[in-house]
């Protein structure tokens, strides 16, 4: 595992208009991440943690400042090149698992190898082998429906892992699962990091969640502060 940075945040703001109203999301962000950190994110609701959660996965914009992923400088990126970087570097796992009902937990993954334009038999083999790594080769050809929430969220988690990302982002991983499947999850997500040096930056509300992580940041009223 390096030492060196994955992200760098400089003087970074966001602010939006609400009912006529100003609201300051971010306010003068500054902050390194290194790869291999497994970063939680907590504050209060509305402090600003998804908002910061969307500028690292590249899904929003700032109004100033300056953010970068490795060699990407996110805000000078056009639509069409945020939308290549997503699908190479990152990996995305949500609280309600977003995974296509209609679709096999095997062809789920593999919709994250369609931007890469992957064969589809290279594709297949990819996706069964992220399964494997979360313990759901033999629920391959299962619907979401027939699968538990957590078995749906390991399903999500290896939608990401498929493309071999940089760096895995997570809102709210556990959010709708129950205490022995919540650990089981970040159990999951702490040996990804572990083992394969991936990033994971998580946001929580979940204090037990985030005390699994090797850093913390706290977010209130758009400012971040690291927790010692």
């Amino acid at each position: 595992m390096t030492n060196t940075i994955l992200y760098s945040l400089k003087d970074l703001n966001k602010s939006y208009s609400q009912n006529n109203k100003k609201v300051q999301a971010l306010k003068n962000v500054n902050l390194e991440i290194t790869r291999g950190d497994l970063i939680s994110i907590q504050g209060p609701t509305g402090g600003g943690k998804s908002t910061l959660l969307q500028m690292l996965g590249g899904l929003d914009q700032p109004t100033s400042g300056t953010i970068s992923l490795a060699d990407d400088h996110l805000e000078k990126l056009s639509e069409s090149k945020l939308t290549e970087m997503r699908a190479r570097k990152i990996g995305f796992v949500f609280q309600n698992y977003n995974l296509i009902p209609t679709l096999t937990a095997l062809e789920n993954v593999q919709t994250a190898l369609v931007p890469q334009g992957v064969s589809k038999s290279d594709s297949e083999k990819r996706a069964m082998a992220a399964l494997e790594s979360v313990s759901l080769a033999d629920r391959a050809s299962h619907l979401p429906a027939e699968l538990s929430g957590g078995q749906q969220q390991r399903v999500a988690i290896a939608r990401a892992l498929v493309k071999n990302p940089e760096v895995i982002l997570a809102d709210e991983p556990t959010g709708n699962l129950d205490e022995e499947t919540r650990d089981q999850i970040i159990d999951l997500l702490v040996n990804l990091n572990q083992q394969q040096g991936i990033t994971v930056i998580l946001v929580t509300h979940d204090s037990s969640v985030a005390k699994r992580a090797n850093k913390s940041l706290h977010i209130a009223s758009g400012l971040v502060t690291a927790k010692v």
